[in-house]
């Protein structure tokens, strides 16, 4: 049986992944180390302790990861250069990782994203064993491919390695849901709509997330039943199917401007999450729910 109070670090605890896991962790009853890189960014929640600093200090890492549960890592700063996104996720979360291990740490669980998988026209459905994105694909998924294996050349720990799709929600870090649209409202409105739009909503990726951390997934040999212990376990979690017409369209619409819809070959394949749902996890919020949130909140900001 899981702790009743396990203690989990979770790095960027400030941006739309980290403080929504945050709060799924304080729902479980779990303590949670926030690291932070500014004073009074973390979430002002029971049970939340900020820490400040740079989690790839090793010093820092240390610190946090004594007498922890579970480390939480979901920084990586897409749309810095790319020296930036090496130094933060392929060079620093391994000594945050390393750390854990040598303090005893039972499990890490570590924000990829399924774009390091190659979505291209024609490749289908899309699990865990998909081929991976090859170097020169570009910076985020170059850079996420590489952090994932330096994590995974981290022993001793049991290692999961989680692959969200575009991720909803409000705030203002939320790349669909801020960012993108800032980019349409802007003049980037082209896309086939056939094209799949695999998705997942914030607070759906944050409960898979919390259990992963507080044990509440067991640790079983097959990984399609659970976290192989002392492994790394690569776990896909979306929702329900999607495309671009959804996705576009109601930014569009909301924004009160026209999409350019292509016709040139894309990828119409689903990504897979008989993985996760095999470890007991089942999205709670559908396309219509979330769209509709995104398409209030983009009103709202006219």
């Amino acid at each position: 049986m899981a702790d009743p109070s396990p203690v989990v670090v979770v790095t960027g605890a400030n941006g739309l992944v980290g403080s929504a896991v945050c709060r799924a962790l304080v729902e479980r009853g779990a303590r949670v180390r926030a690291v932070v890189r500014r004073a009074g960014s973390a979430p002002a929640l029971d049970g939340v302790t900020e820490h400040v600093g740079d989690f790839a200090d090793e010093a820092l890492a240390r610190a946090v990861t004594r007498g922890a549960d579970a480390v939480v890592t979901t920084v990586h700063p897409m749309g810095s250069p790319r020296e930036v996104q090496h130094r933060v996720a392929v060079e620093g979360t391994p000594v945050l990782a390393r750390a854990a291990r040598d303090a005893g740490v039972a499990r890490l669980v570590h924000v990829s994203t399924a774009g390091v998988y190659d979505r291209s026209a024609g490749v289908g459905d899309v699990a865990e064993d998909g081929a991976l994105l090859p170097e020169g694909s570009g910076d985020y998924p170059d850079t996420k491919n590489a952090a994932d294996a330096a994590l995974a050349q981290v022993g001793g720990l049991t290692t999961v390695l989680v692959r969200p799709p575009a991720i909803l929600g409000a705030g203002e870090t939320s790349v669909w849901n801020s960012l993108r649209p800032q980019e349409v409202r802007d003049g980037a409105r082209r896309a086939n709509p056939a094209q799949t739009w695999a998705w997942v909503h914030v607070e759906d990726l944050a409960a898979f997330v919390a259990d992963v951390a507080t044990g509440a997934i067991a640790t079983a040999d097959d990984p399609e039943r659970g976290p192989v212990a002392g492994a790394t376990t690569p776990v896909n979690v979306a929702g329900e199917p999607a495309t671009w017409r959804d996705y576009l369209g109601t930014v569009t619409d909301a924004l009160g401007v026209t999409p350019e819809w292509t016709d040139e070959p894309v990828w119409t394949g689903q990504l897979r999450t008989d993985r996760a749902r095999g470890w007991g996890w089942e999205p709670r919020v559908g396309l219509v729910q979330a769209l509709a949130e995104l398409r209030q909140g983009l009103v709202e900001r006219r």
